[in-house]
């Protein structure tokens, strides 16, 4: 069966997605889990009984609470120095005076990555450490099973109120009493997602019908998500939830006279806040929080203040649990926080200590085999020891002071077993699902092979290559290898111990797989073979056996490998972004010294003997595509890039090409200013954050209007008449966008105090986005069903071009709009006075057009951490939370670099008339390539590194980039395949 270029490309990359979203599934594990939660607990272990026979404990109960009533604040992206630091001390007197003064502790919590908010909720409230994954499902959070402290606490009797980020009720439903929920995706919302939680305050402060009221603020969040930690209106928000915990603690202290135990509040954050507003990664300000007990159990602080101490987030849930008598949840790895108990007897604090390090080992042995020969557990062993026999020299009524320091020995003991038992869960968190990982990895390199064997028939003038898949089908190998890979399936999924994602799958489904990883294989081997056998063919024209490389080609080759290579080494990824600066600085220069080779040799090269040459190599073209041999139409060596480029350079045209490097690297030095990325510089100022600086906000207007104006002038040259007014029309709202919102000003305004969401505004370009889309969409129905004519299919495809154009400027946050102008800028310069002076071939050009896309990803700001995706681009124009147009918006807004490359690369192979009729499926095949090497390789290096110390904070994000790079650029390839369907019966004629 033959297939063109562009088909076999995108139907290779979309069984690449398949396997990549098999070794994710694989990849990304569940963690550690204690068997189910079932019927309500009973009592919970009894006090380790006194050394000697008959020695009984009289205490065997679980302890009773230790607070009537505790309120939990959680403040989304609260990050430590907002308390602790110069801002609290400036925004937050109160919560100041009792940190320093009053009856409190105070600590700082450090979160785990993934720093969203949906796995920080499960972390807080079961003490488990959630698995990787959750950051993709955090947007649509399913019912949390596991054992809890929300449930428990229900299960006990005790009534629980909530009021905030809906995300609770959907992880604990029918777990409330009573509850408002506020979506938390609408970034756009800095108040009323405040107001709809602080509006029931009043009312159920005064109410004695609750045990646990849990109250969770947005505000602060969005408010970073839109303008970053340094915003002016992070001090008005810090002020405001202020004065809430004041309300709240003077409340609870009112009631305390009347009551038998004291009251809690706990104020804590879910995760913090990157310098750039995000969240997600694994930077300082992320991952730690402040956490604060407030009490009047507690003794008043005397003495200077010193620094809080650091404890894990997971903490919190064993902490709540003995604080409110309940049990502490099975899957937590969590330790008690001492100084919150420090105020009992010594016993009640052994016997907390024991409750935790006993469900901590019960969690070991269930998850480790060799649990007995773990140094915690062993630690945990001789404390429970020493505790008996403590108990049995208080139970006799020994008062002395060995009583005391055996306590204390004790105590001391404790601590250590459960500091070591807890990090010992930590390291065992999660078991990786090795089957699916290798199946899904078997696909992705068999994809990888078979596209390395397509290049030469790919690539050739016909664009074909045959798929052996008949003979493939119907040979003894396949029907043998489907036999096998069936027999190791049963066998895996029938001894394994623990859950397999593909073992969980229809058997159905899991042939199906087999059968395309045997058939994948068979089409490699059949491929190999033929290429052995045409290797054995005498060549009856040696004259020219094929074209030398140019110092462009080598770069290429190298950059690409050396790319690859560079992703084993974390600190390579987490600045990723100096690789392609690097790159693509160095291209400017070799396409610098190609460009002067070209003009300065054409006073010493004879044209026609390069007229003669380039007969020469069409004559062997010819002779090379009856006998299948691949040689491209076009002409290979460099004096047939001098003869024709010859015709091309005049005049001033001649300077401009010489100087269009050097603009091009001017421009990329400007760029990499605008927007610190990476971990190392990232905290450094750049021109970015003093654009955005609210002093500046009228440069940054400025600049803005400036940006979008040369957009236009960039954009609409090949556009209809009809296209350039939308677009017009549509920048414009862009500019009334951003102003609505507070980003920008207009001239004739003074301030921008009256802030609207600018819904009704970016409607209004969504409009124009749409139609331009529309009328492009026209064109090329027309030209793909009614005429051939590449005028027209040239315009549609521009006009698409243009409206995705429209899009990004609407999504760009003001001070990226540059970036959309030396977009468009570099990409016109290198259309009119690089590749067509050099007459570069379609791989050539493929692969700086994917170069200079990878590099414009990290010119917007982006990383490889997920903290840098800008989430508030999802919620541009919606009142509410949508999910599918949110993540639409969000994936083009993180991709529109190398999504408006790839398709400016269609659009200009398709308006280049001189080039060969199979040029798109070339581009579609050399793009799809460019994109299996690194994800195949990287898959592999995970694989291999996937204890590393950094695996989840480093790269682990970095394999999720990538994954939904892979579907980006199979959608890309199918859209190339559709554009490319005439041009097939021009390659058969």
């Amino acid at each position: 069966m033959r297939l063109r270029s562009g088909v076999l490309a995108a139907g290779c990359l979309l069984l690449q997605a398949m396997g990549v979203a098999i070794f994710l599934r694989g990849f990304f594990p569940m963690a550690v889990r204690a068997r189910p939660r079932g019927e309500p607990p009973g009592d919970g272990p009894a006090e380790p009984a006194p050394p000697g026979s008959g020695a009984v404990s009289n205490w065997s109960a679980m302890p009773p609470p230790l607070f009537r009533k505790v309120v939990l604040v959680l403040i989304d992206a609260l990050r430590e120095d907002f308390v602790f630091g110069p801002k609290g001390k400036q925004f937050m007197p109160y919560a100041t005076q009792v940190i320093e003064k009053g009856t409190s502790y105070s600590f700082v919590a450090e979160a785990k990555p993934p720093t969203v908010t949906m796995p920080r909720i499960k972390a807080l409230m079961t003490g488990s450490i959630p698995g990787f994954i959750d950051v993709v499902v955090n947007l649509n959070s399913p019912a949390l099973l596991d054992d809890n402290l929300i449930w428990q606490a229900k299960t006990a009797g005790k009534r629980i109120i909530f009021y905030g980020d809906d995300t609770w009720v959907k992880l604990f439903p029918k777990h409330f009493v009573e509850y408002d929920g506020t979506t938390s995706f609408f970034v756009s919302d800095f108040t009323e997602v405040d107001d709809n939680v602080t509006r029931h305050l009043d009312r159920v402060l005064k109410r004695e019908d609750w045990d646990l009221l849990i109250l969770h603020y947005l505000g602060l969040d969005h408010i970073g998500h839109v303008t970053g930690p340094n915003s002016p209106q992070v001090g008005p928000k810090l002020r405001e939830m202020d004065n809430i915990l004041k309300k709240i603690h003077i409340s609870l202290l009112s009631k305390e006279g009347e009551a038998s135990l004291p009251s809690l509040l706990v104020v804590c954050g879910d995760h913090g806040m990157s310098e750039t507003g995000s969240h997600g990664g694994s930077s300082e300000g992320e991952v730690h929080t402040p956490l604060l007990f407030i009490s009047s159990a507690f003794e008043k602080r005397s003495g200077p203040l010193t620094q809080p101490e650091l404890v894990q987030q997971t903490d919190l849930a064993s902490t709540l649990a003995v604080g409110l008598g309940l049990p502490i949840s099975r899957n937590s790895v969590g330790t008690l926080i001492l100084p919150v108990v420090g105020g009992k007897t010594m016993r009640e604090q052994l016997r907390f200590l024991h409750l935790n390090g006993f469900q901590l080992s019960r969690l070991l042995e269930e998850n480790t085999p060799a649990y007995e020969k773990d140094p915690g557990y062993e630690q945990f062993k001789i404390a429970e020891k020493s505790h008996g026999n403590w108990i049995k020299l208080y139970l006799e009524g020994n008062n002395s002071e060995i009583l005391m320091n055996l306590g204390k020995k004790v105590l001391k003991q404790y601590l250590e077993a459960l500091k070591t038992l807890s990090a010992s869960l930590s390291k065992q968190v999660a078991q990786y699902d090795m089957y699916s990982m290798m199946v899904g990895t078997v696909i992705v390199m068999e994809v990888l092979l078979l596209l390395l064997l397509s290049v030469p028939k790919a690539l050739s003038s016909r664009a074909e290559f045959e798929v052996p898949l008949s003979p493939s089908l119907f040979s003894l190998l396949f029907y043998l290898m489907c036999l096998v890979l069936c027999a190791v399936h049963v066998i895996v999924c029938t001894s394994a111990e623990s859950l397999c994602y593909f073992c969980s799958m229809s058997w159905l489904t899991a042939l199906g797989v087999m059968m395309l990883i045997s058939a994948l294989m068979c089409g490699i081997l059949s491929a190999i073979g033929k290429i052995l056998e045409n290797s054995r063919l005498p060549v009856k024209n040696p004259v020219v056996s094929s074209s030398s490389w140019s110092e462009v080609d080598v770069l290429m080759l190298a950059g690409t490998i050396g790319h690859v290579l560079s992703l084993g080494a974390s600190s390579f990824i987490e600045e990723e972004h100096q690789t392609w600066y690097f790159l693509i600085n160095t291209l400017c220069l070799a396409l610098c010294q190609e460009l002067c080779r070209n003009h300065f040799l054409l006073k010493e090269c004879d044209p026609q003997h390069g007229i003669s040459l380039k007969q020469n190599f069409d004559g062997i073209g010819e002779a090379s595509d009856c006998k299948n041999i691949d040689v491209p139409t076009s002409g290979n060596s460099k004096l047939d890039k001098v003869a024709s480029s010859a015709e091309f350079i005049k005049g001033s045209d001649k300077w401009i090409s010489l100087a269009s490097p050097w603009i091009i690297l001017i421009c990329c030095r400007l760029l990499r200013s605008l927007n610190q990325t990476g971990v190392q510089w990232a905290h450094r100022p750049d021109f970015g954050h003093w654009l955005t600086s609210s002093e500046h906000k009228s440069e940054l207007s400025f600049l803005a209007a400036v940006s979008l104006v040369m957009i236009f002038f960039l954009v609409q040259r090949r556009c209809s008449l009809v296209s350039k007014i939308a677009m017009a029309l549509g920048l414009l709202g862009v500019y009334s966008y951003r102003a609505a919102i507070g980003n920008v000003v207009f001239p004739w305004q003074h301030d921008s105090k009256d802030i609207s969401k600018g819904i009704t505004e970016a409607r209004f370009v969504y409009v124009f986005v749409l139609g331009i889309v529309f009328t492009g969409t026209k064109d090329l129905l027309k030209s793909q069903v009614i005429s051939a004519d590449s005028s027209v299919k040239s315009t549609g495809l521009w006009e698409v071009y243009s409206g995705l154009v429209l899009l990004a400027a609407l999504l760009f946050r003001p001070h990226n709009l540059p970036v959309l102008v030396f977009c468009l800028l570099i990409q016109t310069m290198m259309t009119k006075y690089i590749w067509r002076p050099l007459k570069c071939d379609v791989a050539q050009i493929t692969i700086m057009h994917y170069w200079f896309g990878q590099a414009f990803f990290y010119f917007q700001g982006n990383s490889n951490g997920i903290a840098t995706v800008d989430v508030s681009a999802g919620f541009v124009g919606l009142e509410s939370y949508v999910e599918i147009p949110a993540i639409f918006l969000t994936a083009f807004a993180t991709y529109a670099g190398p999504l408006l490359w790839a398709i400016h690369l269609l659009c200009y192979l398709s308006s280049e008339v001189s080039r060969n009729a199979a040029a798109v499926g070339h581009g579609c095949f050399c793009y799809a390539l460019m994109r299996s090497i690194p994800v195949a390789i990287y898959i592999l290096l995970v694989t291999g590194l996937r204890y590393h110390l950094f695996i989840w904070s480093v790269f682990s994000p970095k394999l999720l980039y990538e994954g939904v790079h892979v579907f980006i650029t199979a959608a890309i390839c199918l859209f190339f395949t559709a554009m490319d369907q005439n041009h097939s019966q021009k390659v058969q004629d």
